[in-house]
């Protein structure tokens, strides 16, 4: 949703820069501050914090930048400068004039966010020293030296209006905006972080490159690294780099804005194209490191827990609302919490409204229950644990609590939360869900109103100082992610009464003992399957909704006190279940799949759930462009008859097929197909071998299946070249998608040459041809690229490439994108280009090779496959010796823009009649 964060990518357009700042002498050692579980802080001379957080487990390294600054900070006529200088801090430097290009070759995985209280850049790359130098060297040249010019602005602010524009599509999103906007009078959090469309379009030069100068420095940063690299090593480039930027001359004031207390309800109304009611309430709230704010955090998770939640229970279990949530953000401020439920037309939003009031109003008399705050304690410390093994994540999430005001509150709010009680639950309940507290729609007035005084965080200091936190997370070993080495070190085999479990396992030790793993099974063939898709998807969807032993609570339960996550999904005959998980506890797991793959209970009151909130999410995607039009895209690229597996429906079909479906022939299918038979399973991480196998052998060995699977084919159809444009009124945005198909698979001579034309035509950061051309030079589009995806055993393969954008731009951005295949096919990558994406697909690789969780995925498509890692080394060579010739030849041979079907969904029909006379 575009008010919970906003991710943006940009790239290189050259531009007047401002004035350079030079390296001087390094003026000394860096301070060591504080250390808190294996994070320590250290400190410039010119005020810029540097955390250092090793981990040399793992192969990969990322450098973060958090900057002290978000749309809290914007003022009059500011609105998403925060945010529109994002973008432009990725258009280059004198000494990095072309960032994106720089990042591509480094195989770096980038990104950029803004947010109310911080900015922050961050790349993860493969350990080296090389690599390092270079991400530090140009994080401290783009902190003070990008070029922030007009040329940029005037392109780039046509981007980010396209992204606003996207955001615009969602009455969900939109209302939110508004109830938020209605809660704070005064307060920047009532304002969106992608600002007003008037000041993006407006915003002078002059004003953003002062708001850059003002904010982007060393003094207002912090530099975080985490992963596999020398600290000490670290910190003599940390001094080499950053040292030399002098302190700013200026002082920054804390922002002193405060929202007067609230003293009536609000409401705010919303009248837009839709299918979809919506009704959403907000209350205001402390600030992240206030003492109340842990409290709330688990009173809220009691409230949206699913399926367990209060207000779950109340407004979803009856069939009154089809789905709902909320959320309660930690800022740096007094915040807010915004709860969400949508309605199904036929159903009265107003019982709704009334039901989430009393719900919400009633909690001092109905509390949540010991159990229930314990659950949402128990989920809050799972995802902090499993957070913290991870230690590229960690370094990015640090960036949540260095925007609160310092970075080990993250570690304080974990112990706060550990100590939260029913009675402190039940006390700011009582506190602060007051309807003079709430925005929801109306005003009552009242003859004495109650009002909540939101509290200061007083200080901050007293607070934090001498914390130290607990014992750091013990690291795994320094791992080599090459091809041969996972290969020596994969266990594989078949496990089983008639070897129906196949098996590889990569056992390596990792940070807090972790491992990824997904366990598949396939079922079926066509005769079963014919006509029963909906029966067959749901199997998978309701096998964690109830067990014969467990409800689908208990489920959720027992994962959290395994600490664990566990997610099931699959379609036409494949059901894929994929595990995070201690290497203790992952036997265990194992045994929880088994008993609800193997006992499920197919809860009659979960299946109506699920129906009525599928039901709903089509309504939503009915007007929705882009939903619109990769389902046109599906159905124009699978020919196959209704009733087969592979069959795309309509929307109105999809609706009556749920409709029709009851839970007995879900049932009946899984007795009929489902089974274990054909049953494949990979590990990445720490693990016990024979703990494992004796664990799929318990559960899953002596499991057969009712029917022998065999694999449904997908056979190669051209796709009609057609020029498909579909109205949707009241949308913003548009999307576009041009698709086709072609004859080969992964095994075919011209897939490298067509894996690297893609790279470099749409499929790299954003220094692709389609993205410089589209998004950069012209300004169309805010996403734009391409996608080249092939069977490993049917000959068939799939291009596409899409874009969004203002639909007044459509003509434009069809003529760009054509002519930018038609100049590939007729001109070609040149030898730099290929050069460049070689490094950079290589890199990207060799990332991808050192995540457990990618490499689960790897390493359970080898075993069904029956490969090994030495033919993605293969194809890693036959992909290296490749020429600019080579690589020409195979996209001019298959991609063809007069060979598309090519797809539009927008507003069309308005911009078009604006434009006649």
């Amino acid at each position: 949703m575009r008010n919970f964060t906003y991710l943006s990518l940009v790239c290189l357009c050259l531009g007047l820069p401002l004035t350079v700042l030079h390296a001087q002498e390094a003026s000394g050692e860096p301070k060591m501050i504080t250390s808190v579980e294996g994070v320590t802080e250290y400190e410039l001379d010119n005020g810029l914090t540097v955390l250092l957080f090793p981990d040399q487990s793992v192969p990969t390294t990322t450098v973060n930048v958090t900057y002290k600054v978000g749309s809290r900070h914007e003022a009059y006529g500011e609105t998403g400068m925060a945010h529109l200088l994002e973008h432009l801090v990725f258009k280059g430097t004198p000494d990095h004039p072309n960032i994106p290009q720089e990042l591509t070759e480094h195989g770096a995985r980038p990104n950029g966010t803004t947010w109310y209280d911080r900015t922050n850049y961050f790349e993860t790359f493969s350990a080296s020293d090389e690599n390092l130098e270079w991400a530090l060297d140009m994080e401290a040249d783009r902190m003070v030296n990008s070029f922030i010019a007009a040329d940029d602005l005037e392109s780039e602010m046509t981007v980010v209006r396209n992204e606003y524009e996207s955001g615009e599509n969602d009455p969900t999103g939109v209302l939110m905006e508004r109830v938020l906007s209605t809660a704070y009078l005064w307060h920047n959090y009532g304002k969106s972080t992608i600002g007003s469309k008037a000041d993006l379009e407006n915003v002078p030069i002059e004003r953003l490159q002062g708001f850059y100068k003002k904010y982007y420095q060393p003094d207002n940063a912090v530099l975080v690294v985490a992963g596999k690299f020398d600290p000490e090593r670290t910190l003599e480039l940390v001094e080499e780099k950053f040292g030399s930027i002098p302190r700013p001359d200026r002082e920054l004031y804390e922002t002193y804005t405060r929202e007067p207390v609230q003293d009536g309800e609000r409401f705010v109304e919303l009248k837009r194209v839709g299918d979809v009611q919506v009704v959403q309430a907000a209350y205001h709230l402390p600030a992240g490191p206030h003492p109340d704010y842990p409290a709330l955090a688990v009173l809220v998770n009691t409230l949206v827990d699913e399926p367990g939640g209060i207000l779950y229970k109340a407004l979803v279990e009856n069939g009154d609302a089809s789905s709902m949530w909320g959320f309660a953000p930690a800022l740096a401020e007094p915040g807010f919490a915004l709860f969400n439920a949508n309605v199904l037309k036929e159903n009265d939003l107003a019982a709704v409204e009334t039901a989430l009031k009393n719900t919400l109003d009633s909690l001092a008399q109905n509390p949540p229950t010991e159990e229930q705050v314990k659950r949402a304690k128990d989920g809050i410390l799972k995802n902090f644990e499993l957070n913290q093994r991870d230690a590229n994540r960690v370094g990015l999430l640090m960036s949540a609590y260095i925007a609160q005001g310092d970075w080990r509150l993250g570690y304080i709010y974990r112990d706060r939360v550990e100590q939260v009680t029913v009675a402190d639950v039940v006390r700011v309940a009582e506190k602060y869900f007051k309807p003079e507290n709430r925005t929801i729609g109306r005003f009552y007035p009242v003859e004495k109103p109650e009002r909540s005084e939101i509290p200061e965080v007083n200080d901050l200091n007293a607070m934090t100082e001498g914390y130290t936190g607990r014992e750091a997370i013990a690291e795994g070993e320094e791992f080599d992610p090459s091809y041969d080495n996972i290969d020596s070190r994969t266990v594989t085999g078949t496990l089983g009464e008639n070897d129906n479990i196949e098996y590889m396992l990569l056992p390596k030790e990792t940070r807090g003992n972790s491992v990824n793993a997904q366990l598949v099974f396939r079922f079926g063939n066509l005769a079963v399957q014919e006509g029963r898709s909906e029966a067959g998807d749901k199997v998978g969807q309701m096998l964690m909704m109830g067990s014969e032993k467990y409800s689908r609570q208990e489920i959720q339960d027992k994962l959290d006190e395994l600490k664990a996550r566990v997610n099931a999904y699959g379609s036409d005959g494949v059901l894929v279940f994929s595990i995070e998980a201690e290497n203790e506890r992952l036997p265990e797991v194992i045994d929880l799949i088994g008993e609800v793959a193997r006992h499920p209970a197919f809860p009659q009151v979960e299946f109506d759930k699920m129906v009525k909130e599928e039901l709903a999410s089509i309504d939503e995607q009915r007007s929705d462009p882009q939903s619109i039009v990769f389902q046109e895209m599906q159905r124009r690229t699978n020919d196959y008859p209704e009733g087969h597996p592979y069959y795309v429906p309509t929307f109105d079909e999809r609706q009556e097929q749920l409709k029709r479906l009851t839970v007995e022939e879900v049932k009946t299918f899984y007795e009929e197909v489902f089974g274990g038979g054909n049953t494949t399973f990979a590990a990445s991480g720490d693990l016990d071998v024979e703990a494992v196998k004796e664990a799929l052998t318990r559960n899953f060995g002596d499991w057969s299946s009712p029917v022998p699977f065999e694999r449904i084919p997908r056979s190669y159809a051209a796709v009609d070249p057609e020029m498909v444009k579909i109205e949707t009124p009241d949308k913003a945005n548009a999307w576009f998608v041009a698709t086709q198909t072609l004859p080969i698979n992964d095994a075919h001579p011209d897939y490298p040459a067509l894996v690297l034309g893609n790279y470099m035509l749409g499929g790299g950061f954003l220094n692709s041809r389609l993205a410089t051309r589209i998004r950069q030079q012209d300004g169309l589009s805010y996403g734009v690229g391409s996608q080249f995806s092939a069977s490993s055993i049917d000959d068939r393969s799939v291009f596409l490439s899409y874009a969004i954008y203002n639909p007044e731009n459509r003509e434009a951005l069809e003529k760009a994108f054509r002519e930018e295949i038609d100049k590939v096919r007729t001109e070609g990558f040149t030898q730099e280009e290929l050069a460049a994406a070689k490094s950079g697909w290589k890199q990207n690789a060799a990332v991808s090779r050192a995540q457990d969780d990618s490499m689960a995925g790897q390493l359970e498509d080898n075993a069904y496959l029956d490969r090994t890692m030495q033919w993605d080394k293969e194809l890693e060579e036959k992909m290296m010796s490749l020429t600019p010739e080579q690589v020409n030849a195979a996209v001019s041979k298959y991609i063809d823009v007069d060979k598309m079907v090519l797809l539009r969904a927008g507003d069309f029909a308005k911009t078009e009649s604006v434009k006649k006379p």
